[in-house]
């Protein structure tokens, strides 16, 4: 899982990779082989890297009040959905619809990453992600992941950050 040059992400980057180089953002990419069969992408990649679970972050697409909003949090918990709603300002939130979350970032299920999507969306990072120097996300595809410290994700991606996640 070696360090890839700027070139190397521009050349065959994601646009999460992309939007990184362009930020002159510090961070490593890690590829592994997607299982389809395996029961849980973060999981699996958690796994796959040998990084704990509480590091690597999920980027989940949920409708709070009829606004499309982003939730990053441990692949190790699960999403609470009155306390996302609750840190953009809202009432209620409810999973968005799989084929909307896709063509709205532009990015397939299980490989949605929170940074250069198609669309900008209001993003919510877990807090626990500030505990860890760096944190992993998806680099947008399966079986690719990138490593940054939280504060350049919260930065890049004008982030809320707040205790979404649930053990």
């Amino acid at each position: 899982m070696a360090k890839k040059s700027k070139k190397q992400q521009q050349s065959g980057g994601t646009p999460a990779t992309v939007a990184l180089t362009a930020a002159g953002v510090d961070f490593t990419v890690h590829a592994y082989d997607h299982d389809p069969s395996h029961p849980s992408y973060g999981e699996e990649a958690a796994e796959a890297m040998g990084v704990s679970p509480d590091r690597v972050f999920k980027t989940l697409v949920a409708d709070v009040d009829g606004t499309l909003t982003v939730a990053v949090v441990p692949v190790a918990g699960s999403l609470d959905l009155k306390a996302l709603a609750s840190a953009v300002g809202g009432k209620r939130a409810a999973m968005a619809d799989p084929t909307l979350a896709e063509r709205t970032t532009g990015y397939v299920r299980g490989g949605i990453s929170p940074l250069g999507q198609r669309k900008k969306l209001p993003t919510v990072l877990d807090d626990s992600a500030e505990a860890h120097a760096t944190i992993c996300v998806s680099a947008g595809r399966r079986g690719l992941e990138v490593e940054l410290s939280p504060t350049d994700l919260a930065k890049l991606t004008e982030a809320v950050l707040a205790p979404i996640g649930r053990a």
